[in-house]
């Protein structure tokens, strides 16, 4: 009997969990690293005169037999307009043997989950072990997301210093990360630079297309978690920060054309060959991850489809063993 199984976006919330997910996000990063992984570039449509976007996103891993294809919106003024979220998304989970659609399910908190994940893994390899102040520049759910990454993966963390420019955001990511991290000093700060003031750990998490974060605040030792520029034309940081730094993205091609150095290359300011490697290359073992307490390490999510797919794998396992979702049958015999 060939059905698929459909999962809402609240139950694939209840499925997973920020440590599993970061174990499999971690591993599509090492399989993409030893090239058994095929990821075309996103595809784009952009809806101008509503200030969104449309991405579609397949991939498919090819040892762990994994496959899937998302199609996800950006649209920033959504919850202000329409009482929607900015993020949308549907993941299409895929039998590679056949083709057939294993699972339809809700993509959003699943791509705010791989996300968070990408930048714990980031921060495990390139920011200081000793990591105590974290810098949020953007208050939403991908900088909750992050967090929760971070708090599994950096054991020192004892204050938090968020800035965002809507200060309801702000409050509600202080109640939330007191929640995460228990013992811990959280500030709303009245600007970016205040923000950025003494922190270990900088993630910048908005729909920016001017640079928010200036070289001038950034100490020695500082590693960013890059989230927002994630489309042509959008940056968050002073170009200045990367020509200090050793420059880590998730895809080459991709972070050319849309991630936080896709501005500086376009204008000459920064060349390819400026930036370090991918993260799977130090997660693989390929590279070499942080290599001094004093290096400035820069991380640039565009964000892939593999990691969709992996998180979608296991979303759809634990729903099979927990009796979650509704079975339809989409694909009819002929």
């Amino acid at each position: 009997m060939h059905e698929t199984l459909i999962l809402t976006d609240e139950e694939v919330r209840k499925l997973l969990s920020m440590p599993e997910v970061l174990n499999v996000v971690e591993e599509a990063f090492r399989e993409k690293a030893l090239n058994r992984v095929q990821m075309p570039p996103k595809i784009y449509l952009f809806y101008k005169k509503y200030d969104g976007d449309l991405r579609v996103m397949p991939s498919y891993l090819e040892e762990l037999d994994i496959s899937a294809v998302k199609i996800v919106n950006v649209h920033p003024q959504n919850r202000q307009r329409f009482e929607l979220p900015t993020v949308m998304a549907i993941v299409v989970l895929v039998d590679p043997k056949t083709g057939f659609p294993l699972s339809i399910m809700g993509g959003s908190w699943l791509t705010a989950m791989r996300t968070g994940a990408a930048g714990g893994i980031a921060a495990k390899y390139l920011a200081r072990e000793d990591s105590e102040v974290i810098c949020f520049i953007g208050a939403g759910t991908q900088a909750k997301t992050q967090l929760m990454a971070l708090s599994n993966v950096l054991r020192n963390i004892k204050r938090i210093q968020v800035y965002d420019l809507v200060k309801e955001a702000s409050k509600s990511f202080v109640e939330y990360a007191l929640t995460v991290l228990k013992d811990i000093k959280v500030k709303v700060c009245e600007s970016p630079r205040d923000a950025v003031s003494s922190a270990d750990v900088i993630v910048t998490a908005t729909p920016s297309r001017q640079p928010i974060v200036m070289s001038e605040w950034v100490s020695n030792g500082a590693h960013f978690n890059c989230i927002g520029a994630d489309a042509p034309g959008k940056q968050e940081i002073d170009p200045k920060i990367l020509l200090r730094s050793k420059i880590v993205v998730d895809d080459m091609e991709q972070a050319l054309h849309s991630g936080e150095v896709n501005v500086p290359i376009a204008k000459g300011m920064l060349k390819k060959e400026q930036i370090y490697g991918e993260l799977g290359e130090i997660v693989a073992g390929i590279k070499r991850g942080r290599e001094s307490r004093d290096e400035i390490t820069v991380f640039v999510s565009t964000g892939l489809s593999i990691q969709d797919a992996v998180a979608a794998k296991l979303a759809y396992d634990k729903a099979l063993s927990r009796g979650f979702g509704v079975r339809l049958k989409i694909v009819i015999a002929s």
